[in-house]
């Protein structure tokens, strides 16, 4: 059975998960941040069938989000990098790691301490801020002209 595309969809959540939405390629993604480049590594690192890493690579070039780069090195040889588009992707597998770490953490390890290389301090936890830079939650958000939930009047 064919999976759905949402690619006329108004939600940008669901034209993204069109590019990025199954496991396989928010992994090659995560590990391309971590500055894997070559398919034989894609492939040890994640332990990806062949034909699904050639597929999943394929789609996210095809989509912008990596691209092919032939290093040319004793023959033909290709790398993946990450395009601005995939490296904008960085926030999302932050938020997705610091919420896995939470809700779902490895039984007997400790969560992966990533720091910032300028100060060595750990990073901060990904969060939605207003236009104060305070934090904010789903509950403080709306959308203009839709009816406020808990209200029965639209906003101005």
């Amino acid at each position: 059975m064919a999976r759905k595309r949402f690619d006329d969809s108004n939600c940008s959540v669901a034209r993204a998960l069109n590019q990025v939405g199954d496991w396989w390629s928010l992994l090659i993604v995560l590990h391309a941040m971590y500055g894997t480049r070559r398919f034989v590594d894609f492939q040890q690192e994640l332990g990806i069938a062949k034909n699904i890493l050639c597929d999943r690579l394929a789609r996210l070039v095809e989509n912008g989000v990596l691209k092919k780069v032939d290093v040319g090195e004793h023959g033909s040889r290709f790398e993946y990098r990450l395009t601005e588009k995939g490296r904008d992707l960085f926030p999302v597998v932050i938020a997705l790691r610091q919420w896995g770490d939470k809700w779902n953490p490895a039984p007997d390890e400790v969560p992966l301490d990533l720091r910032d290389k300028a100060t060595g301090q750990p990073i901060q936890p990904v969060q939605v801020q207003n236009a104060k830079g305070e934090p904010i939650t789903v509950r403080d958000v709306f959308v203009p002209g839709e009816p406020v939930p808990g209200s029965k009047k639209r906003p101005a």
